[in-house]
């Protein structure tokens, strides 16, 4: 098989690892925009249209770091374990919060979320810079995610225990 066909299968193989977990996150948020729009909210909270376009380049940005990971010759089981471990997570907080609607649960999650995510950038780092540099915007997404999750519990302790 040819190098540049590998490389191409690796790399959907990526992104079907992240697009499989978003669907898992997808199945506890298919109510989302309309639980989310009855939520008591601060004024820079983002509309719900905002958050599939900006989770689908995030996915895809975390797909091809990962990517970039499988391709390095210095690729560790860390590295891939620790990528492993936040997404489950990631998919995880959508359960804890669209569908269970438990408040200190996903605040709990996204933090935790937030440490691995930073773990994982740091490890990606000592492999393959590029690769960290491209998880930079998901830890952004997620640190602000964490501030409004944070944010709409407290407004919001009827709705989210």
């Amino acid at each position: 098989m040819p190098l540049r066909f590998r490389q191409f299968l690796r790399l959907l193989g990526s992104l079907l690892i992240v697009y499989a977990a978003a669907a898992v996150g997808a199945l506890a948020s298919i109510d989302a925009a309309a639980y989310y729009e009855r939520l008591s909210q601060p004024a820079w909270a983002p509309p719900p249209w905002l958050f599939g376009p900006v989770w689908t380049v995030l996915y895809t940005l975390m797909g091809i770091s990962l990517w970039l990971v499988w391709e390095s010759t210095q690729r560790t089981k860390l590295a891939t374990g620790m990528f492993v471990l936040q997404l489950a997570v990631n998919g995880f907080w959508s359960w804890t919060f669209f569908r269970w609607h438990d408040g200190l649960l996903a605040f709990t999650t996204i933090v935790l979320l937030i440490a691995l995510v930073t773990a994982t950038l740091a490890t990606f780092w000592t492999i393959r810079k590029a690769a960290a540099l491209l998880l930079v915007p998901y830890l952004a997404w997620t640190g602000f995610a964490g501030l409004l999750c944070w944010t709409l519990w407290q407004a919001n302790r009827m709705a989210l225990g």
